[in-house]
């Protein structure tokens, strides 16, 4: 491969890239419904026209989307894996979600939002996408209670991506950032009490 050519290909996916963190920004804040191709476009300062070169409709934009809610929960399982104990991985989550509370509170989670409009659609299969990205947080989430030799790894998980889940759309439903002080305070006190004898 020339140098030339490296550097076209090396453009290209960074525009794809950008494209991608776009969607995955205007869907969240507007909607899937809301949201038009030129909304994507202006956010990822790439012209409209160049857009259907790496995306030919709206759902394939987002599908990207969903693959850039994947990819960023890639990148904080990472950071957060190098943490050494796993209940350190699971409070430094906790953590985080509280720190996006004025986000969570204007647009709700990311991805859980998504996921509840994409069910209401008759087409496409996005809705479980949705659901599997929700899931490699739950199976995550699951692996650090496993660490921890606490019993019902999965059960565990489910309890605590849904409660992150609850307060995001309570923030979100009722204006309030507070709920996910709150609401993440009590989680953290939750997994300081678990141990493998009391569970």
């Amino acid at each position: 491969m020339t140098d030339s050519t490296r550097s076209r290909v090396q453009a290209a996916s960074a525009k794809r890239q950008r494209l991608m963190a776009a969607a995955a920004q205007v869907v969240h804040r507007q909607g899937v419904e809301r949201t038009t191709i030129a909304d994507i476009a202006r956010a990822a300062d790439v012209p409209v026209g160049n857009v259907y070169y790496y995306f030919k409709t709206k759902d394939d934009l987002v599908a990207a989307a969903l693959a850039e809610h994947a990819r960023q929960l890639e990148i904080l399982t990472d950071r957060l894996d190098r943490l050494d104990d796993p209940r350190e991985r699971l409070r430094s989550l906790v953590e985080t979600w509280v720190s996006q509370r004025d986000l969570a509170a204007r647009y709700g989670c990311p991805t859980g939002t998504l996921a509840a409009e994409l069910d209401k659609r008759d087409e496409g299969g996005l809705d479980a996408a949705a659901g599997r990205v929700i899931r490699l947080l739950i199976d995550w989430v699951g692996r650090q209670f496993g660490e921890l030799g606490l019993p019902d790894p999965e059960g565990l998980a489910l309890t605590l991506v849904g409660a992150y889940q609850g307060m995001s759309l309570l923030a979100n439903a009722l204006r309030e950032p507070d709920i996910m002080n709150r609401q993440g305070a009590r989680l953290l006190d939750w997994l300081d009490s678990l141990s493998a004898e009391a569970v």
